[in-house]
């Protein structure tokens, strides 16, 4: 029996590169995707989709989370909330307003329960510690206490181990590891708010043009001011 993971992926470049090395070390991928009715929704999920054919996934879910919407309280999915525009700030220690209050707990509750109905033995998510500045479920700490929580709440029988191969590094080198393995990124989508071209201002397209600069490369996605 092949040894099975659970990747979470969003339609990004973190969480597909974690799917990409999942497959290398073996796995067989069980493709996982929240819907919460963020800004990039139809992009997203146009991403995830492109990016299990590229990786010949089999099973895979998309699950409905929309009430994160109605929780609310941040601008990835409140409209009336206005992204940052070119104020990338990594020295922050204050959560943004495109923090989603506990989306990865939310997340790897979810991920916990799944994992243990097809019997996976890891969860990938591609949390990165230098994104996380202000963002407190991106921490090592959170991922340990994260993972401690699943196995202590699912059966004696099914322990999990959660996999976050890209915690401790940077975009640049995330980029250059990427295409190490050979990861299309021209599939992934980094921007908060538009669906059509990056806006190349908020602050995930900033780090993502970040990450590409440092590794002299270009990205192939299309810029709202290419």
């Amino acid at each position: 029996m092949s040894k099975k993971a659970l990747c979470i992926i969003s339609g990004g470049m973190d969480s597909t590169l974690c799917a990409y090395l999942a497959k290398k070390e073996g796995y067989e991928i069980v493709a996982l995707h929240f819907d919460y009715e963020q800004r990039t929704q139809k992009k997203e999920r146009e991403c995830f989709e492109k990016i299990c054919q590229a990786l010949k996934i089999e099973k895979k879910y998309i699950l409905d989370v929309s009430f994160i919407k109605t929780i609310g309280g941040n601008a990835l999915t409140d409209k009336e909330l206005i992204i940052p525009k070119n104020e990338l700030d990594l020295n922050n220690d204050n959560p943004p307003i495109t923090y989603v209050p506990f989306r990865n707990g939310i997340f790897l509750s979810i991920a916990g329960s799944l994992a243990e109905k097809e019997n996976c033995e890891s969860i990938f998510i591609g949390v990165v510690e230098e994104d996380g500045s202000g963002y407190p479920d991106c921490t090592h700490e959170f991922i340990e206490k994260a993972e401690s929580f699943i196995n202590n709440g699912t059966s004696k029988n099914f322990k999990v181990s959660l996999k976050t191969p890209l915690i401790d590094l940077n975009k640049g080198q995330i980029v250059e590891l990427a295409l190490k393995e050979n990861v299309p990124l021209e599939l992934t989508w980094s921007c908060y708010e538009s669906n059509d071209e990056a806006c190349g201002e908020c602050d995930s397209c900033l780090l993502r043009l970040k990450g590409f600069k440092k590794a002299g490369i270009k990205d192939k996605i299309k810029y709202k001011n290419d």
